[in-house]
């Protein structure tokens, strides 16, 4: 075959490729993901991702619900751990202590259980921070369904062997714009890992606050 031909056929295998990309990391996150608490093996950490806060201070819907799939797994002692991980990049916006304050004021989840990453800006983020300064290897991830399978794909690359479970209680107000929105972002998670790493905020280790979040 000529080089134009060669050429062609890999132009065209890439532009596959990238179309394709979206549904692999779907599909390989598909089995890691469950949506009933029975079912969900026992892991010593939860990582809860963080969302939006009302102007009020309280969790959105979204992110209640996630709080709440933590706290009721915490009670069924399929975790021992909840990290809440979000964004704190301004002194009036706190995603961490939001979802802090909701597990224990309005679950009862008790304080010493609960750690607090306020620099889980985004997933990424989340995933790195839990590993690097937490020590985290292996972690239930707890988001809305549509999140789960680029949460799942970035903790693995990112050294954290994980479950998911769904925290999708109820139909949202944007939920089609969460999935579209989505389809790009697993886009910028293959540059994140192979391409251009993105920086994110350290910090000193604090794996001794979790002995065995292994």
């Amino acid at each position: 075959m000529s080089w134009r031909t060669w050429t062609l056929i890999f132009f065209l295998g890439l532009a596959l490729a990238i179309i394709l990309w979206p549904i692999f990391v779907v599909q390989s996150g598909k089995k890691q993901i469950y949506s009933d608490i029975d079912l969900v093996p026992s892991h010593e950490v939860a990582i809860v991702f963080g969302a939006s806060v009302l102007s009020d201070g309280t969790p959105s819907d979204v992110l209640r619900d996630r709080l709440d799939v933590s706290a009721d797994l915490f009670e069924d002692e399929r975790v021992r751990t909840v990290i809440v991980s979000g964004d704190n990049r301004t002194e009036e916006y706190n995603e961490p202590e939001a979802m802090a304050n909701y597990l224990i004021e309005q679950r009862g989840i008790p304080e010493e259980v609960i750690f607090q990453d306020f620099a889980g800006r985004r997933t990424y983020d989340t995933c790195t921070r839990a590993n690097q300064f937490w020590g985290v290897e292996d972690a239930l991830l707890i988001s809305q369904g549509f999140h789960l399978p680029r949460a799942i794909w970035l903790c693995q690359q990112l050294g954290i062997e994980s479950d998911g479970i769904s925290a999708s209680l109820q139909e949202y107000v944007k939920g089609d714009i969460f999935e579209l929105r989505e389809v790009a972002a697993i886009y910028k998670a293959f540059i994140d890992i192979y391409i251009w790493p993105p920086d994110y905020i350290g910090g000193d280790e604090e794996a001794d606050l979790i002995p065995d979040a292994v």
